[in-house]
């Protein structure tokens, strides 16, 4: 399948009081690696158990305990870099990032700095059709995350609960490839698509599951020069993740149009006040004091094993929305629609299978996802079924019914259930084929209406309004076609 063509987007310019500036972005993803254990331990990953209930003597760190790899978030990490066309590195070994974690109780993370598993892959951020921008990833590391500290319950103490410690994370480096906002939060997005495809995060931003780090620089327009970047820590919202930017952005132009000088340093968003401020200064890899993990041996996999995986992996979006374009002739906007998640993409196909792709794109996307916004639900709690839809869309299709009852029918799917065809006898619906029945209610209100018939003759557009008189009378049963033909013909436009 060819790939669609694209264009790049042109970097969002903000305006300062001396020049224009170019925003340089680089993102942190992180994503937790969809398994039911942890990542060196078999504690449960589950969300929302009670406080430290799913905490091994591993992840409490007691004395004696060593970590052993999960090996499915391993092959996880790999689909991974596979469905982001990266390099898969047969070796790669865990590394001690020595810091103060209150909350992670060994006073060190598991992760990897000098051989990841994952090497350089990319991104396609799509932004409009046919205007799309490709971030290139540097690297996706796994690592497992910190526990939580919660500081609301004593006005003395903090509490710490373990239940997310040693959670396996995979880190999705990007390369300072993203200029603009919108672009950041639309690589999120991409990412949180292309993970859930490949079914290896949930992409639950709410609950954590994937957050961001975004480093944000300003350059002066038509520089290649990099600034020195600001790096907003776990943003949880595509939203604020645009505010964040922009604020940043703006923040850093300031400081150097005054001639000051950007500090590297890290930064929190508050979205209530719509601003970044300063966490902490910006620490590098050697403040980290990284050196392999003695704990555990160096990862080595086999390439059968690799390719083993590589032929297991989806469709992927870009893919799959390619092959719409390519065989239902819809446009890459409809596509993108109907495949934003695999249960959308899913119920198109049971629809579409055997019938045209185009109008079953149609009812997807107008009727059904259009209901479906109004009432706040998603595609699994739909009361219509595939199978109710595509009958639908049959009875319409033969002519048994037209498209403004089938609409009707619709609604009564929706509201009460039942067989498409069954409706339609039940209730008689069917659309009135006779030709000596319209022709009869074509001449009722061609005869009812004298002067509006002369004007017909002038102004031929008029005869819209008798046909839809006549489809008012049938009650909206009658073939449009069929209705069209004989009201031009009695009016004598033919």
């Amino acid at each position: 399948m060819a790939e669609l063509a694209y264009s790049e987007p042109e970097p969002k310019i903000i305006a300062g009081a001396k020049g224009d500036w170019e925003i340089v972005i680089g993102m942190e993803v992180h994503a937790q690696v969809l398994s039911n254990a942890k990542l060196f331990s078999g504690a449960s990953t589950a969300f929302g158990g009670a406080p430290n209930s799913h905490v091994s003597l591993v992840d409490a760190a007691m004395p004696g305990m060593l970590p052993v790899i999960n090996g499915f978030c391993i092959e996880q990490a790999v689909r991974t870099g596979l469905g982001l066309k990266a390099k898969i590195n047969p070796f790669s070994r865990f590394d001690r990032k020595n810091y103060f974690y209150p909350d992670l109780p060994q006073g060190y993370q598991i992760s990897q700095l000098y051989h990841p598993i994952v090497g350089e892959g990319e991104v396609l951020v799509d932004m409009k059709p046919g205007v799309a921008r490709r971030v290139r990833v540097e690297r996706i590391h796994l690592e497992q995350d910190a526990g939580k500290s919660v500081h609301d319950l004593d006005p003395e103490l903090s509490y710490v609960d373990l239940n997310r410690t040693g959670v396996a994370l995979m880190e999705i480096v990007s390369m300072p490839d993203i200029r603009g906002p919108e672009e950041a939060a639309e690589y999120v997005r991409k990412l949180r698509q292309i993970l859930r495809y490949l079914g290896t995060c949930d992409g639950n931003m709410q609950e954590g599951s994937l957050r961001a780090d975004v480093n944000v620089s300003v350059r002066p327009q038509g520089s290649t020069e990099l600034g020195t970047r600001c790096e907003i820590k776990n943003m949880n919202s595509m939203r604020f993740i645009t505010q964040a930017i922009e604020f940043e952005a703006r923040r850093q132009i300031a400081i150097l149009e005054d001639g000051g000088k950007v500090d590297q340093e890290t930064r929190l968003y508050d979205p209530n006040r719509g601003e970044t401020r300063s966490m902490r200064s910006k620490e590098e890899a050697h403040d980290y004091r990284y050196f392999p993990d003695p704990d555990l041996l160096p990862v080595q996999l086999e390439q059968a094993w690799i390719d083993g995986i590589a032929a297991t992996l989806p469709e992927l979006p870009d893919a799959r929305k390619a092959r719409y374009v390519a065989d239902f002739g819809m446009t890459e906007y409809d596509a993108g629609v109907l495949t934003a998640e695999t249960t959308s993409a899913a119920y198109f196909e049971a629809v579409a299978e055997g019938r045209d792709g185009k109008q079953a794109a149609n009812w997807v996307i107008n009727e059904l996802f259009g209901r479906l916004n109004k009432e706040g639900l998603g595609i699994d709690e739909s009361p219509v079924s595939a199978a109710q839809l595509g009958g639908l869309i049959d009875l319409v299709a033969s002519e048994e019914i037209s498209g403004k009852i089938g609409k009707d029918v619709f609604e009564i799917l929706w509201t009460e259930g039942g067989d498409p065809a069954t409706i339609v006898a039940e209730r008689g619906l069917r659309q009135v084929t006779d030709t000596g029945a319209i022709e009869a209610a074509v001449d009722e209100v061609v005869t009812a209406n004298p002067d509006k018939a002369a004007q017909a003759k002038e102004k031929p557009s008029m005869a819209g309004w008798f046909v839809g008189q006549v489809m008012k009378a049938t009650g909206g049963k009658a073939n449009p076609k069929a209705v069209n033909a004989l009201v031009r013909a009695r009016l004598g436009l033919e």
